[in-house]
């Protein structure tokens, strides 16, 4: 059944103190391919593998142990969170570069992983992404955190950009106004919002979201062009979850050595439970 398209978080429990990570840290290393060593961290001894692709410049220690993302998934799931090459504790084959998304895969097949929730943060929403489009089989759920999949066809980008602009409209509203335009699109033919999406680029794979059947769950603050990187997924997918964090933007919807927005991991933490194998 399809969510409800917007999820706005209630402001009163939207933020909680410093967290000390309850969950013990296992610090692993594997060899990539082409010969790059890679960090990674494991928590939990339980459950269905949670996997975590944290942001450009950061590390999965600060983004999701140190946040008390990976110790709250711990609790009932395996955690695999990557150090991306250049990044952390792995190697540095281009300082400065970016992650790679085949190490993800890689690394589940090191550990054995058939499928499991990938869950990204910038950066790494944008190798989530790429492996929804070229690896769709190893997933169970999908999560997008400050990012997403933004429209290709140039008038459908900007009727996102118009929300964003006049700010998150009343739950009511949104859902009315959404479903009007889910109505105009369906009337023609819309395959050139399809292709690529936010990872249209030379070096990657198309995606086709009509060829994802797996849950999906965006997670944006509310100055960080929420609708922009999402609309297309609530377009699209058969069950998309989005949650919109009120007054949060890309630097506070996940706070490094700051008050953690407690939503973002409820959120999380909830679609992960409920669409579980």
């Amino acid at each position: 059944m399809r969510q409800l398209p917007y999820v706005v978080a209630a402001v009163a429990s939207l933020l909680v103190g410093s967290i000390e990570p309850a969950a013990a840290q296992e610090s692993n290393f594997f060899t990539a391919s082409d010969g790059v060593r890679l960090h990674y961290l494991t928590a939990g001894d339980q459950g269905s593998r949670v996997v975590l692709i944290h942001g450009y410049t950061d590390s999965a220690r600060r983004m999701w142990f140190s946040t008390g993302i990976a110790p709250a998934l711990a609790e009932n799931h395996r955690v695999v969170a990557i150090d991306n090459r250049n990044h952390g504790e792995s190697d540095e084959p281009t300082p400065n570069g970016v992650g790679r998304a085949e190490d993800v895969i890689e690394l589940m097949d090191h550990l054995e992983i058939d499928r499991a929730h990938i869950h990204g943060y910038s950066m790494g929403g944008g190798i989530t992404g790429t492996l929804l489009a070229s690896h769709p089989e190893r997933f169970i759920t999908a999560g997008f955190g400050g990012s997403g999949i933004r429209e290709t066809d140039e008038s459908l980008a900007e009727l996102a950009a118009s929300f964003d602009q006049q700010g998150p409209a009343p739950e009511g509203a949104a859902a009315r106004a959404f479903e009007n335009l889910r109505a105009r699109a369906a009337s023609r033919d819309d395959s050139s919002s399809r292709p690529g999406g936010g990872l249209a680029a030379s070096n990657r794979p198309t995606l086709d979201l009509s060829s994802i059947d797996v849950p999906v769950i965006a997670i944006n603050g509310e100055f960080d062009s929420p609708y922009a990187k999402t609309m297309r997924l609530w377009r699209e997918l058969e069950v998309f979850e989005n949650v919109i964090l009120p007054g949060l933007n890309h630097m506070t919807a996940i706070m490094v050595g700051g008050p953690m927005p407690q939503q973002y991991i409820d959120s999380m933490v909830g679609f992960i439970d409920t669409y579980d194998q």
